[in-house]
Formats: structure tokens, C-alpha cells, sequence
């Protein structure tokens, strides 16, 4: 779990799936760094180039000279790349965006980046200069010089300010590093180990934080008789909070018109958005034309032959900004349509079962999603964009709720949470799915025996897929599905722009015996009972900050309207009578103002964003983590994306005593 008071530390590629060049050795890449730091006669770049200094270089610049020829571009404006052993790096001024620029690339997936034009600094420095190693992890150099960039584990990289550099100094703080205007000249800070910041505090207002929350937001009543049963959902509320710049996170929600049962489902992108995109709009589609019977898949195929009106098979919930793709809808109908035909040609007769239809439906899409990248399309728009779809990839979460029935079918590592309420009104929180990650010994099992023994400590390595890709389970990522020589192809004969990217191009190491990933889901049944109020379907943002069984209880609570309190702790600490009693008027304000929201998903996002030590919300923490740039968000959180389904207690119970 990630505390908003520190930053979220992304794993070494994580972001947009883009890769950047060494950065160029010449005295013009020097960077903040460089300009603080070489004060020697002799130019920078005779120790960048190779070329023999007017005298002898001091160990200082030797340092930076290291440091310059293995630093890299994290620019917004250009690809970025992985951070070699967590160490410091130093910015190339590539960047037209004058701004800090933070760069954290790929989330799922860390990229292998070219090899520096020199060795690494610490087993290539001079025994002098070895010394200062640990100054360098430890956030030393910066007491000695002045304006740098600390890289330990992180993706941080600066661009030269806009005004002059003698006037800045460094800063470092736990939560950002600093840059401040010294009163006196900048020489009599760069060797004193005391100094001091002036930080600058702003926080939106109430009504900024609920505009930025509330943004998403979308709620839904189910009618308690649809004309063919009673509905076991009373409603559902979801949302989204982006910390990507596009969001990478997708939702959908429909209720099936030709069966029973409603779908609702988040889907987590990586790599891009554009794979969560395409399966939020068609997976759906390809459950319900899973679940039809025979005669009504004949009906619809006669219909689309003789041009007649076809029955509707979803009747959507989405919000505005909820997106279609208008220009690839009839490419998807198409293969939607070769799907039924072949269900028509293998009709058995039986009656379909659930489970089965959602496990075919998933590996359906996705072998589609493989196939029109394949083939290819003579619309170059729709071509680099299927194209897009395959490299990129998606987790999927999907719950299908048919009167008592709960089926869940989950692919990757966002997750299913049950609330119950106990008789004695506590709740405790029930999982209906499992990760598909390194965290899951059965998953790192299935693995390997599907592999060579000789792979065995390839195929999952550093808690990755090959090394690289987090979930073990997704749509998507033909780089992990298709041979070599079919990547080659295929990426030879399309758009110039697939070309020219770099992920594309690049072959995961110890690439033997693909395929590699599987988008089957794990499907997990569930009977309902009139105590299972309420069904969380979240993307992994939100279970990175928040324990389950806390958002089974923030969740209960918001909606029975009923806050249990437990005890005030003060930590051992001697408090007076007045501060008890202000903790205690704090407390009753906060329980006056707790349900504000009118959206269970809303409530929940501002608890999983804004949550102290307490387990309260600090408008103030609040503030300050939706006021961070994009550059920044992405380093303290993921994308959080939600639907809350709410049961009804009474016509389940119905159905109980209808079968007993």
C-alpha cells in the first residue's frame, strides 16, 4: 500500500511505452548538473569527447564527466528511458518544455535501454572518485554543489530554468525536491551543510477538489421490474480519476435485453489506452452473443442478410465522456459477426452455461484483436489504429449478475470485492478474484509448466513477465504472443508511425517459446444472500493505496448512512481536557460533512486520495494530491477507476425462499 505522503515510486519503466537515444556528449548536454558543477579551466567536453584537457581534470569533474555520459532524456517531448541501478541522472536540453519534467514511462512494462557509449561511472571512475558514491545515493553532492537532480529508483529529470541558474540551490525533501531563491549570492551556499526553504503552499478549495472529483462520476438506478424478472441490482455508481495523461483506465456497464442479467466491468490499460479502449467497447458484445440461444442468433443473422432492423442486444449505461470509436465500428461488427455464424455452425443444442461463455468470449476478442492486426486493413487510419490495439494491452474485471447469481471473470490483476454485513452490523469483505501477478505462487506455477524447464528462470523474473511485463494475464500485447518472425512482418509491412516506434521494435529477452500471455480469465461463482450488500470492481489504483477490507467499510457505511467510530488514540500522549475536546469537535464535523458525496464510487476515490493516518479525509493531503502537475501524478498513484453495484436484499432473499 502507497501512503500519499511519500511518492508512489514507479518501477524502472513504467509510463508510455517509449524509449529515448543516449544523451548527446557534448558540452551542450551538460544540464543543470553540469553548469553547477564544472568550475574547471578546461572545457567540458574534452572529457566527454575523449580529447586530452589543457590540465589535469579534478576528481569532481571526472565525476560529472561519468555522470554526463551515461544520463539519458526523460523529456515529455521525447521517448524515455529506464534508469541504470537506480542512480543519478543527468538532463540533455532536448526539451522545448522548460518545465521539470517527469517521465516514468511504461507502467506494466520496463523497456531494455541501449547501452551508454562509456561503462558505467562506478566501475570505470578512479579509485578517488569511487569515494564519492555514496555522497551521490545519499543526496550529499547536492550539499556541495548546487541545482541537481536526484534519480534513485525514480524517473526525474530537469530541463534549465527559465531564469538564471546562480540564483537557484537544492533543496531535498522527502516528498519533492525544492528549488528556492537565496538572499545571498549562490557561492556562500555550496559549501554549507544548513539552509533553509521557503516552500509555496497551494490548495484548491472545497468546491475545486469536488469539480476535479465529481469530474467522472456516474450513477444508475435499476428499474425493479424490467418486464421479465425482479432485479436482484438496485443500481450502481462508478468513476475515474486519472493520473495519466490520456487516462489509461476504461469502464462499461449494460444490461443484457435478449438474456437475463446486467455486465458491468474496468479495464486497465497499459502500454497505451488504446487496447482497454477497444475491449471496454467490444467484450461485451461478444458475452451477450455468447449467451444467446440458438433461434435468436438465427434471427439476427437473417436480419443482417436481409437488411432488416437487427434486435438490440445491450442497452448501455455510459457517461458522456465515456468514448466510441464510430470509425472502426464496422470492422468490430464484422468479426462480432463471423463469431455468431461459427456459434450457429456449432450449435449443440444444450443450454449455455455461464462460465463457459464468459471464458469464450474473452479468448474470442482477443484472438480477434490478433487476427485484424494481422490481416491488416486498406484504410491506413484503421490500420495503424488495430495495429495500436494488439501492441498495447489491457487487464479486464467483468461481473455478470443474473438474479442470485454472481459470476465474476477476471483477466490480470484489477480486482472484485464483496461487502457483507454481519448481524452485528460490522462488515467484512469477501474476494472474488485473484491477481494474475509474481504474488500469486499458482499463477507463477501455471507458468512454468507451460514452458521448458530451461525457461524456468526466465519466464518470470524480477516479479515480471520475461522481465518486463507485470500482469501475466491480458489483452492485447502480441509482443508476448506472436513469434519473432511474425512481429517482423508485420511490423515491416505497416504505417511508417508503428515503424518508427521503439517498443515496437524491440524483442523481450529470452524470447523462445512464445506464447507468453493468455487473456483466458479465471472465472469465480458466487450465490448471492440477502447479508451481500454491495459488489467494488476496481482497477489495481485503487488497491495499491487502500486495504480491502477499509473499502469494504468506507463503502458499507457510506451506504447505510450508519459511521461506527472506534475509540479516540492519542499515542500515549498527555492530552488535556480541551484538546480532547477538540479532537472530538473535529471528529463530529468530519461525521456531519462524511456523506457529501451523492456517488458510493466518488466517496470512495476521495478516501483512497485523501486518507491520513487516521483513516480520515485531509482536505488538505486532499488538495494536494489532485493539484499535482501530470508529470507528477503519475509518480504518487495510478489511474483509479471504480463501480460500486448495489444489492437488493429483499428480492434476493426472495429468490431464496422461492427455491426452498
Amino acid at each position: 500500500m502507497i501512503s500519499p505522503l511519500y511518492p508512489r515510486i514507479p518501477r524502472c519503466g513504467e509510463g508510455p511505452a517509449r524509449l529515448c537515444p543516449p544523451a548527446p556528449s557534448s558540452a551542450r548536454g551538460v544540464g543543470w548538473l553540469g553548469s553547477f558543477l564544472v568550475s574547471s579551466p578546461a572545457p567540458l567536453s574534452h572529457s566527454l569527447t575523449g580529447d586530452p584537457p589543457a590540465s589535469p581534470p579534478p576528481p569532481l569533474t571526472l565525476l560529472i564527466s561519468a555522470l554526463l555520459s551515461m544520463g539519458r532524456c526523460c523529456c515529455r517531448c521525447r521517448p524515455c528511458c529506464c534508469c541504470p541501478r537506480g542512480v543519478w541522472m543527468v538532463s540533455a536540453p532536448c526539451c522545448d518544455d522548460r518545465r521539470m519534467c517527469v517521465c516514468p514511462g511504461p507502467r506494466r512494462i520496463g523497456i531494455p535501454v541501449r547501452s551508454s557509449s562509456l561503462p558505467l561511472y562506478s566501475d570505470a571512475m578512479p579509485a578517488p572518485t569511487q569515494l564519492l558514491f555514496p555522497l551521490i545515493r545519499n543526496c550529499e553532492l547536492s550539499r556541495i554543489c548546487g541545482t541537481a537532480c536526484y534519480c534513485h529508483h525514480t524517473h526525474l529529470c530537469c530541463s534549465p530554468p527559465p531564469f538564471p541558474l546562480s540564483r537557484l540551490r537544492y533543496a531535498p525533501q522527502k516528498a519533492f525536491a525544492t528549488v528556492c531563491r537565496p538572499k545571498d549570492p549562490f557561492w556562500q551556499y555550496s559549501h554549507t551543510r544548513r539552509y533553509a526553504t521557503t516552500p509555496q503552499r497551494f490548495y484548491l478549495t472545497p468546491p475545486q477538489v469536488n469539480s476535479i472529483l465529481k469530474a467522472n462520476e456516474y450513477s444508475f438506478k435499476v428499474p425493479e421490474f424490467d418486464g421479465k424478472n425482479l432485479s436482484s441490482v438496485l443500481g450502481f455508481d462508478s468513476n475515474q480519476l486519472p493520473a495519466n495523461a490520456p487516462i489509461e483506465d476504461r469502464r462499461s456497464a449494460a444490461t443484457c435485453l435478449q438474456t437475463r442479467g446486467m455486465l458491468l466491468g474496468v479495464f486497465d490499460g497499459h502500454a497505451g489506452c488504446a487496447c482497454s479502449q477497444a475491449v471496454s467497447e467490444r467484450l461485451f458484445y461478444y458475452i451477450a452473443v455468447s449467451l444467446l440461444p440458438h433461434e435468436t442468433l438465427l434471427e439476427i443473422e437473417n436480419a443482417v442478410e436481409s437488411g432488416r432492423a437487427l434486435l438490440p442486444i445491450l442497452q448501455w449505461h455510459k457517461h458522456p465522456n465515456d468514448y466510441f470509436s464510430r470509425e472502426a465500428s464496422k470492422l468490430y461488427f464484422n468479426s462480432l459477426r463471423t463469431y455468431w455464424q461459427e456459434l450457429i455452425d456449432l450449435n449443440t443444442g444444450e443450454t449455455t452455461d455461464v462460465k463457459e461463455a464468459l471464458i469464450n468470449a474473452f479468448k474470442r476478442l482477443d484472438n480477434d484483436i490478433s487476427l485484424e492486426a494481422q490481416v491488416g486493413d486498406p484504410n491506413s487510419f484503421l490500420n495503424y489504429l488495430v495495429l495500436r490495439v494488439a501492441f498495447s494491452g489491457a487487464t479486464a474485471c467483468v461481473a455478470h449478475v443474473d438474479g442470485v447469481d454472481l459470476h465474476v471473470a477476471n483477466t490480470g490483476d484489477s480486482r472484485a470485492m464483496l461487502g457483507v454485513q454481519e448481524e452485528d452490523g460490522s462488515w467484512s469483505a469477501i474476494t472474488l478474484s485473484n491477481d494474475h501477478n509474481a504474488q500469486n505462487e499458482s499463477e507463477v506455477e501455471r507458468l512454468k509448466l507451460e514452458h521448458p524447464k530451461s525457461e524456468a528462470k526466465s519466464v518470470v523474473k524480477q516479479d515480471r513477465l520475461l522481465g518486463l511485463l507485470m500482469p501475466f494475464r491480458a489483452f492485447g500485447d502480441v509482443k508476448f504472443k506472436w513469434s519473432i518472425e511474425l512481429q517482423k512482418r508485420v511490423i515491416e509491412s505497416g504505417p511508417d508511425q508503428l515503424n518508427d516506434n521503439e517498443y515496437t521494435k524491440f524483442i523481450p529477452p529470452n524470447y523462445y517459446t512464445p506464447p507468453y500471455l493468455t487473456a483466458e480469465p479465471e472465472v469465480i461463482y458466487h450465490r448471492l444472500r440477502p447479508q451481500d450488500k454491495f459488489l467494488v470492481l476496481a482497477t489495481d489504483g485503487l488497491w495499491e493505496t487502500m486495504h480491502r477490507q477499509d473499502v469494504v467499510k468506507i463503502v458499507g457505511e457510506y451506504l447505510t448512512g450508519v459511521h461506527q467510530q472506534s475509540p479516540i488514540s492519542v499515542g500515549g500522549y498527555k492530552v488535556t481536557l480541551g484538546q480532547m475536546h477538540g479532537l472530538l469537535a473535529e471528529r463530529r464535523a468530519k461525521i456531519s460533512s462524511a456523506f457529501e458525496d451523492q456517488n458510493a464510487a466518488t466517496h470512495l476515490i476521495r478516501h483512497a486520495v485523501g486518507n491520513n493516518e487516521f483513516g480520515a479525509v485531509d482536505h488538505e493531503r486532499l488538495s494536494k494530491m489532485l493539484s499535482l502537475p501530470e508529470e507528477l501524478a503519475r509518480m504518487y498513484r495510478d489511474d483509479i477507476t471504480i463501480i460500486v453495484v448495489q444489492f437488493n436484499s429483499h428480492v434476493v432473499g426472495a429468490y431464496q425462499n422461492q427455491e426452498q
